[in-house]
Formats: structure tokens, C-alpha cells, sequence
């Protein structure tokens, strides 16, 4: 071997050694349940929940979803979008709200959730944004005229400000963002997301790394891990892969997104918020985008925006009505 090409063979070797490292790195000591959560998901009301039916994707993936359809021809339809780990299930006390204000409302197993595809993975960042644009199309033919809303929780109310700032910003009308996640280096973030999430961080950084040099290795591997007991995989998603969770959220450049919204947006967040810091929000969004407003409602919790019938009553005024400021 030429000695001039020697000390560039031991760096690359040294270099691909160190990703390898980053990339097999373990998970380490899971977070223990989250007890608030599971305490306001135990209030929520499950009574009369819809059968799950499909619709197709572009790659032929059935794309599981709920339909709360009022009793009369409705004025309006809404998407709604869950939160992480969850499914269409969680939105269920919403989605009835709405179907009495005469709104069709369609609650989405989103890819990598519940009945949609497979858990905790997608097959390309992306695939999120492109499956919606497939249901918007579908949702088109099957109510011609319609205004519709998007509605969204948490890490689904990060997708809903990623949708709103995106190509599809403007198949919307109005959006809502119920507690969501918008970064982990956003003002409104709390370390390990109030301990409800943990990454894998070298993992990231090593998949990060191969992602900039073009190399889509290994976007499989699970990143990020739920504060969930193994027995609740049963009915939940316990982690998500590289691809996954940096689909369903928005882009890198969260305050882009912001910028980029054309439509108005309403933000609900509990006062007592656990994963996130609710005071935050206002200060942060606000400034960034005239069309945008803030709703902290006092003494309610993460999940109580989809639990508190007060809450809910915010949600759907925010969808029929359009903005309102507390």
C-alpha cells in the first residue's frame, strides 16, 4: 500500500468503526409507565366505538380508519390524527363531539399504528405526509365541496403543524394542534418528554450521519422508546424506528413550518401539561405566525385535551368556528 494512502485507510476504517458502534448501540434501561397518562386514559369514554375500515395507499397499504358521521348531510369533514404510540382510538371522544356539530370526522391509524401497516416503521421518511395526501384524495371524491379540518394530538398535532406548513397546507381550511410536539430543542420541550419518551442518541447520531452521506442503512432500527410496559404491545407501539419519528413530526426546522402556514391554526394545550411546557407556546408561535393562536386551558393535563369534555368543547368550536382567544 502506498504510504500516502495509508493514514486515509485507517481513518476510514476508524470512522465506519465508530458508526458501526453508534449504530449498534442499545437502548439502555427503559422508562418506567407513565402513571398521569394512564390515569386520564382511563377516564376517557370508549362507548360505542366505530368499526375500523380501509382505504388504499399508493403502495397498495390498507390505510386503517375510524368514521364518526353526524345524522344529517354534514357541512364539513375533519381528519383527525392521533398521538405517539396511539391509534384512531384516542380520538374517539373528539370525533364524537364533532359528529354531533354535524362535521364527518375520520380518526386515522396512522402508518405504524394499530391497524396500519407495520408497528414502529414506515419504509421511507415521508411516507407519512404521502399517505395523507392519499386520504385527502379519497376523502375528495367521497364528499365533493366539503371544507375540511385537519385536528391532530401531540406528536399528530406535530404532523398536523408539519402538514400545515407543507404542499398539502392548503387542502385544509383550518387546523388544530392539540398539545403538540413541535422539537426537542423547542422551548416548549421537557427533558425526556416528561419522561413519556427516550431516544437512543448515539443511534440517532450514527443513522444521522450515514442519512447526510446519502447512505438510507439501517432507518429500521428502533430510535425512540415509550414510557409503556411490554405487555401494552398488545394494543399500542412501544418504539419507533429512525424513519417513523422523523415523519410524524414536523420538519427539522419546526419555525419554518410555522412561517410557512397559510391556513388558521388553533393551539389547545393544558396548563398542567406533563410532556410539554404549555406557557412556552404562545411566545414561541405567535410571533412567528399572525394566523396562528394559543389556548392554554388551566388545570388539565397532556391527555386531557382529548378527554375534558371542556377541552373538547375548545376543539370543535376551533374546527366549526374558526379561531377563538381565550
Amino acid at each position: 500500500m502506498p504510504a500516502l494512502l495509508y493514514p486515509l485507510v485507517v481513518s476510514l476504517f476508524v470512522f465506519a468503526a465508530l458508526i458501526a458502534m453508534l449504530v449498534a448501540w442499545g437502548s439502555g434501561k427503559p422508562l418506567p409507565p407513565l402513571a398521569s397518562l394512564s390515569r386520564a386514559g382511563k377516564r376517557a369514554n370508549t362507548g360505542g366505538m366505530p368499526t375500523l375500515f380501509q382505504c388504499a395507499a399508493r403502495d397498495g397499504t390498507a390505510l386503517a380508519y375510524r368514521s364518526y358521521a353526524p345524522a344529517v348531510a354534514p357541512s364539513r369533514v375533519a381528519v383527525m390524527v392521533h398521538g405517539s404510540s396511539g391509534d384512531s382510538s384516542n380520538m374517539h371522544a373528539v370525533g364524537r363531539a364533532l359528529s354531533a356539530k354535524n362535521v364527518i370526522a375520520y380518526a386515522l391509524d396512522m402508518r405504524g399504528h394499530g391497524k396500519t401497516g407495520r408497528r414502529g416503521d414506515v419504509d421511507y421518511v415521508g411516507q407519512l405526509d404521502d399517505d395523507l395526501a392519499d386520504m385527502v384524495t379519497w376523502l375528495r371524491e367521497r364528499h365533493p365541496g366539503l371544507p375540511m379540518s385537519m385536528v391532530g394530538l401531540s406528536s399528530g398535532g406535530g404532523f398536523t403543524l408539519r402538514t400545515a406548513g407543507g404542499p398539502l397546507g392548503e387542502a385544509f381550511d383550518r387546523f388544530v394542534m392539540l398539545a403538540p410536539m413541535l422539537h426537542h430543542a423547542a422551548p416548549t420541550a421537557r427533558p425526556l418528554a416528561g419522561g413519556w419518551a427516550k431516544p437512543n442518541l448515539p443511534r440517532i447520531i450514527g443513522l444521522t450521519i450515514l442519512d447526510r452521506l446519502g447512505l438510507r442503512w439501517f432507518q429500521h432500527l428502533p430510535v425512540l422508546s415509550f414510557a409503556l410496559p411490554p405487555e401494552a404491545a398488545t394494543d399500542r407501539t412501544l418504539a419507533y424506528s429512525y424513519r417513523l419519528q422523523l415523519s410524524f413530526r414536523p420538519r427539522d426546522d419546526y419555525r419554518a413550518d410555522v412561517r410557512a402556514i397559510r391556513r388558521p391554526c388553533t393551539v389547545i394545550i393544558g396548563a398542567e401539561d406533563e410532556i410539554f411546557r404549555a406557557e412556552q407556546y404562545a411566545p414561541l408561535l405567535e410571533p412567528l405566525q399572525p394566523l396562528l393562536k394559543v389556548q392554554v386551558l388551566p388545570g388539565l393535563t397532556h391527555l386531557d385535551v382529548v378527554v375534558d369534555e371542556a377541552a373538547i368543547e375548545r376543539t370543535v368550536a376551533a374546527v366549526v368556528a374558526g379561531q377563538s382567544r381565550s
